[in-house]
């Protein structure tokens, strides 16, 4: 107060002897986050209000930033944020003017770093901690401190709530948990802004208490039970899957392409093992000739070789149309051999000159046997 009051008096000497305006009074930059706003005080003056200009130096000419403003500060966020800069303001009243006051100015060092944000959430017997690193001043919301300097890390430090013994640690990333802490017990945590390349530090956030809990995570057994039943209600539901599609299946084959039955005696047949033999050797082979049964008969033959009509007669009667004639199978033999004697039908020859000639196993033939020779021979 006595030192405002004779600060007051000096100027008021100094008006009345040289008529000059004082220039402003503690000057100073106040920068946070690179919010940068030149502060100053009014000088006394006795004719009436004063007002001031800030200007700062820009490729060697100085450019006005606020004029003829009667606040007591003017913004100089719009500056570059890296090299030196020379700031300087004056009092203005009518047509007088005060000397310029400068300072100098170098936004990457002399900002004071914010303090950042924090979220707390408590998990078990622990704390995670996530933090927000301070935001620039007239930049987009995605720019913030920590891309501006190449080093940037969190000095943290917590405490159990009404005890004064801190815990201090250093975090590189923008997360971090706290373990191993007691369980039901309030903590409050604070965290600042670090540049271990500067050794510069900023200012604390306001501390945040959180309660921690118990641990409710459940035991490795009841995880397994509840896995074990997770995969078998997952197989069954997978088989009943499997069954409803499989009955649709069947259900929509039916109705849109019903199947042949077969008779009931079909099946009966089918169903005894020797008759399926029966039909299966019952159907001829396709790479084979065709096979006919040979038919032996027993008859008195005459001397000269010749079937008695009576003979031919009932053998023709016997064996169907046409004519037979008894044949030998060797006409040079002598009598003597008991060859056999063969019975050839005429339409059968007229046929098979027709059609070409047959195969040895094809041609109808009748076979006498032996024992009409030996009867030939006795009465002979």
């Amino acid at each position: 107060m006595a030192r405002s009051l004779w600060s007051w008096l000096g100027g008021c000497l100094l008006v009345s002897a040289l008529g000059m305006v004082p220039p402003p009074e503690n000057v100073r930059m106040n920068s946070v986050n690179f919010r940068n706003i030149l502060q100053w005080e009014s000088p006394a003056f006795p004719k009436g209000d004063l007002t001031f200009t800030a200007q700062f130096q820009s490729y060697r000419k100085f450019e006005d930033i606020c004029t003829s403003t009667t606040l007591m500060e003017c913004d100089f966020s719009s500056i570059s944020k890296y090299g030196y800069h020379t700031l300087r303001v004056r009092a203005e009243f009518e047509d007088e003017r005060s000397d310029w006051v400068n300072i100098t100015f170098c936004p990457v060092d002399d900002t004071v770093i914010g303090p950042p944000g924090m979220q707390v959430e408590a998990l078990a017997n622990s704390l995670h901690l996530r933090f927000l690193a301070p935001k620039i001043e007239n930049e987009p919301e995605t720019w913030t401190m920590k891309n501006i300097y190449n080093s940037w890390a969190y000095n943290v430090q917590y405490w159990k709530n009404g005890s004064d013994e801190k815990y201090p640690i250093t975090c590189q990333y923008d997360f971090e948990v706290l373990r191993n802490l007691e369980p039901w017990t309030t903590y409050c945590i604070q965290v600042r802004g670090f540049l271990p390349e500067r050794n510069k530090t900023g200012e604390w956030s306001e501390p945040i208490c959180e309660q921690t809990t118990i641990d409710e995570t459940p035991s490795s057994w009841i995880i397994a039970v509840i896995l074990a039943a997770s995969v078998c209600a997952a197989f069954l539901l997978l088989l009943g899957c499997i069954a409803l599609v499989w009955c649709i299946y069947v259900k929509t084959k039916y109705a849109f392409s019903p199947g042949n039955v077969l008779p009931q005696h079909l099946k009966e047949f089918l169903g005894h093992p020797h008759h399926n033999k029966l039909l299966f050797f019952s159907f001829p082979l396709s790479d084979e000739d065709e096979v006919f049964d040979k038919l032996s008969i027993i008859t008195q033959v005459s001397g000269n070789g010749k079937l008695n009509s009576g003979d031919g007669c009932s053998l023709g009667t016997c064996c169907g149309q046409g004519s037979f004639e008894l044949v030998s199978g060797e006409e040079t033999h002598s009598p003597g051999y008991s060859d056999p004697l063969f019975l050839t039908s005429a339409s059968d020859d007229d046929q098979s000159n027709k059609q070409g000639p047959r195969p040895p196993g094809q041609t109808p033939t009748l076979e006498l046997s032996d024992a009409a020779t030996a009867s030939e021979q006795a009465k002979s």
